[in-house]
C-alpha cells in the first residue's frame, strides 16, 4: 500500500475557505477508482506552524497513485486549487 499525504497553505487562512478545499478534496472519493482510503482534514490549532488543510489517501501501489495524479477530477481539482494554494508540501510512503 502506498500512502500520500500533502499539507496545503492557502492564501484564505479562513475556516470557511479551508473547509471549501476539504470539501472539494472529499469529493474526489466517489469519482477516482483507485483511491483506496481519502480523508482531509481543517487544521483546529491554528499555530504559526500549522498548515490550513491536510489531505490523506491510500492506494494499492504507485501505479494507483499516478492515475489519480492524472485523472480528471483530480486534475480538475488542481486546477480550481492552483490561484487558492500558496503553497503545499507532499509525503508519499509505503505502508503495511
Amino acid at each position: 500500500m502506498l500512502t500520500h499525504v500533502v499539507f496545503f497553505k492557502l492564501f484564505d487562512h479562513s475556516p470557511s475557505g479551508a473547509a471549501e478545499v476539504r470539501d472539494r478534496i472529499l469529493a474526489l472519493r466517489d469519482q477516482i477508482p483507485q483511491l483506496r482510503h481519502l480523508e482531509a482534514g481543517v487544521d483546529v490549532v491554528r499555530s504559526e506552524r500549522s498548515w490550513d488543510v491536510a489531505l490523506l489517501a491510500r492506494f494499492d501501489d504507485r501505479a494507483g497513485l499516478d492515475a489519480y495524479a492524472l485523472h480528471p477530477a483530480h486534475v480538475a481539482f488542481a486546477e480550481w486549487l492552483g490561484p487558492r494554494r500558496e503553497r503545499s508540501c507532499v509525503v508519499d510512503y509505503e505502508s503495511p
